[in-house]
C-alpha cells in the first residue's frame, strides 16, 4: 500500500474578498509540484462565495466537473442552455467534453454559499458536453458509504455518471462505525476527504477537511466517529 496525507492546513489558499478558496491540488496562483493531482483527480476546491457574487461565464473542455454545495445555493447557466439552481444537499455533474461555457453565481443576496468543486480527467476526450444534477439524500444509506456518481458504464438511467472509471461516495455517520471499502480495480486509488468529523485510517487520525490518499491496495478499513461526514473518491491512478 502507498499513501499520502494532506492535512487541511497544508492546502493552498486564496482570498479575493468575494471568494475564499482552499485548494487540495495546484490551482490558479497556488502551485506545489508535489500536489498536482491524485491519480486522475485533478482539482478539489473548497470555496466560499459571498452573497450575489460568483464566477462569470468561462470555458472548460475535456474535464469531468462535479459540484457539491455545502451551504446556500448556486445559480448555474451554461452554453448548452441549462439554467437553474443547485443548493446544499444537491450534486451537479458536467462533462465539459469538446467545450462548454458556464457561469456560477451565489443565488442569495444575503447569505454566502460554500461548495466543493471537483475535477476529474475524462477517459475519452471531446465527448458531447452534458449536464445533470440530483438531490443527494435519496442516494444515501445511513452509516454507510453510498455511491453518488459512477462511471457511465455502471450507472442506471437515473444515476449520476461521468466519463471516467471513477466513483464518488458520500457517507453520513450518526454512529461510530467500522467500515471497509473495496476498490473496483487494482490500478485505482482512493482519496478520503473528511467534510466534518473524525476518521481513523491506516494509523492516521483525520479531522475536518483533512485528506488521505491510498493506492496499491485492494481495500481499506476505516473507523469513523459519530456525527461525521466523509467524501471518498476512487479514481484510476494513471
Amino acid at each position: 500500500m502507498k499513501k499520502v496525507l494532506h492535512p487541511a492546513a497544508t492546502r493552498g489558499s486564496a482570498n479575493y474578498g468575494w471568494l475564499k478558496a482552499n485548494y487540495s491540488f495546484s490551482f490558479a496562483n497556488y502551485f506545489d509540484p508535489n500536489r498536482l493531482q491524485f491519480g486522475l483527480l485533478r482539482v478539489l476546491n473548497d470555496d466560499y462565495v459571498a452573497p450575489s457574487m460568483g464566477f462569470g461565464q468561462h470555458p472548460h473542455n475535456n474535464m469531468e466537473i462535479v459540484t457539491i454545495p455545502q451551504t446556500g445555493a448556486l445559480k448555474h447557466k451554461d452554453s448548452m442552455g441549462n439554467e437553474g439552481v443547485i443548493k446544499a444537499g444537491d450534486i451537479q455533474v458536467m462533462s465539459a467534453g469538446s467545450g462548454v461555457e458556464h457561469s456560477e453565481q451565489n443565488a442569495s443576496t444575503t447569505e454566502a454559499v460554500t461548495l466543493f468543486q471537483i475535477w476529474v480527467f475524462p477517459e475519452t476526450e471531446n465527448v458531447t458536453p452534458r449536464y445533470d444534477q440530483k438531490s443527494i439524500a435519496p442516494l444515501l444509506t445511513p452509516n454507510r458509504f453510498s455511491a453518488v456518481v459512477k462511471p457511465r458504464s455502471e450507472a442506471s438511467e437515473d444515476e449520476l455518471w461521468i466519463h471516467q472509471q471513477a466513483y464518488f461516495n458520500i457517507g453520513e455517520f450518526s454512529e461510530e462505525t467500522e467500515i471497509s471499502y473495496t476498490l473496483h480495480n487494482k490500478n485505482h486509488g482512493v482519496y478520503i476527504y473528511v467534510i466534518n468529523g473524525t476518521v481513523f485510517v491506516e494509523n492516521e487520525t483525520l479531522t475536518d477537511r483533512d485528506a488521505f490518499g491510498v493506492w496499491e491496495t485492494e481495500k481499506i478499513s476505516l473507523t469513523i466517529a459519530k456525527n461525521s461526514k466523509v467524501l471518498l473518491i476512487e479514481v484510476p491512478m494513471n
